[in-house]
């Protein structure tokens, strides 16, 4: 799989790109604790994390749209200063005194909606580099783990910045992740050659006007809210085994899970069309919640979170593929970020319904529910759509492909 990395201009975009990712996985906890600290209240500080988060989701398709049509260069460099300034401005209030706590939702708002998409604009780039099949599918298959590592890894690092130095570092060094890893992903060749439509497009080259890619998504909130419940749940079974601090290990299960799933994807040569892969993942992810909430030792739920977090990897570079497929190439970054934003769509609404129901019943009738509507959800697969467009893309028998 790793082969992948060596073609040309792969790691020359691929390396930045992952420092730039970084400060998503590093941003959240950054501002959390930023805005703690100077004001003393978590209720701020979780009003202003919320406001990062809700920003970041509705802005996505447009921000991603913004990439498509003005090119990766112009319109990413443009979203990553506008968050770098962003970041940089939180930091400078958050060591300041007598600031007003509105400043700290508006800048939140500020970093949510500039957010660049880099995930999927360095998949657009790995589009351009591979061919269709096998080779993209490893492509895909080693970013999504990359950025599976990013979300486990990037907390640690920021928490130990801000150990050493204070909330204001964590938030400088946020700032300067996004701008130097953005800048340095767009002066590639590679990223430079993705140049935008130049114009508005062609209205059926939008994702949501494609035959099927609706009800893609549709599926894939069922996998957003097994991810959802799954990472409400840890720390509450945990903390009902008096051991609070396996929280974190349980975490890592799920997330460790999904690494190697995503390996394993990327590995194998899979002969069945996309459509089947994405129900059969997502009916796996509802069988594997359901499963997990009838599982009561700690070592057990964790061991059961790691086969749960074995679809995950899988289900979302599937979607990519999908979106890869049955969207143009003038829709394709806005496909991507579709992709991620049903996924995270899924996990807001399961996370803040799971805490009810945890609450009241317990975590196992949380990972039982959502694990019943995820595989409500997967019966919506368009099978007939996706199999006519997967048809109409395979290539003629006498034309050469890239190695």
């Amino acid at each position: 799989m790793l082969t992948v990395l060596l073609l040309p201009g792969a790691l020359r975009a691929f390396l930045p790109a992952l420092i730039g990712r970084s400060a998503l996985a590093m941003g959240g906890l950054a501002l959390l604790l930023a805005v703690q600290d100077s004001t003393g209240s978590y209720t701020q500080a979780g009003f202003a994390t919320a406001v990062f988060g809700i920003a970041n989701v509705v802005a996505a398709p447009w921000r991603a749209r913004a990439v498509d049509r003005f090119g990766q260069r112009t319109a990413l460099t443009t979203m990553a200063s506008g968050q770098a300034a962003g970041f940089a401005a939180l930091a400078l209030i958050a060591d300041a005194e007598g600031i007003n706590a509105v400043w700290f939702l508006v800048l939140s708002a500020v970093v949510g909606l500039t957010a660049p998409p880099l995930g999927a604009a360095m998949r657009m780039i790995w589009a351009s580099l591979t061919t269709a099949g096998d080779q993209r599918t490893k492509a895909f298959s080693i970013d999504a783990v990359c950025e599976e590592l990013l979300f486990v890894g990037g907390p640690v690092i920021i928490t130990a910045v801000i150990v050493a130095g204070s909330p204001g570092v964590g938030l400088w060094v946020t700032a300067a992740a996004v701008l130097l890893g953005t800048a340095a992903m767009t002066s590639s060749a590679s990223s430079g050659a993705l140049r935008g439509t130049g114009g508005g497009g062609a209205r059926g080259d939008r994702p949501l006007r494609r035959p099927g890619f609706a009800r893609v998504l549709i599926v894939l909130l069922g996998v957003g809210g097994v991810l959802g419940v799954a990472e409400i749940a840890a720390p509450a079974v945990a903390a009902q085994h008096d051991a609070v601090p396996a929280s974190g290990w349980l975490l890592a299960a799920l997330a460790g899970g999904s690494a190697v799933g995503g390996v394993l994807y990327g590995q194998l040569k899979l002969k069945s069309g996309i459509a089947k892969r994405l129900f059969v993942l997502c009916v796996g992810m509802g069988l594997a919640a359901m499963f997990v909430s009838r599982l009561d030792t700690l070592v057990l739920f964790g061991a059961g979170l790691a086969l749960l977090g074995l679809c995950l990897a899988p289900s979302l570079i599937t979607g990519y593929l999908i979106a890869d497929t049955i969207v143009p190439e003038a829709g394709r970054t806005e496909a991507s970020t579709w992709i991620n934003t049903s996924v995270n769509l899924g996990a807001s609404l399961a996370s803040a319904a799971a805490g009810i129901v945890i609450d009241d019943s317990g975590a196992w009738l949380a990972l039982l529910l959502v694990g019943v509507i995820a595989l409500a959800l997967a019966s919506a697969v368009p099978f007939t759509a996706l199999r006519g467009i997967e048809l109409s893309a395979v290539p003629a028998p006498d034309r050469c492909e890239k190695g």
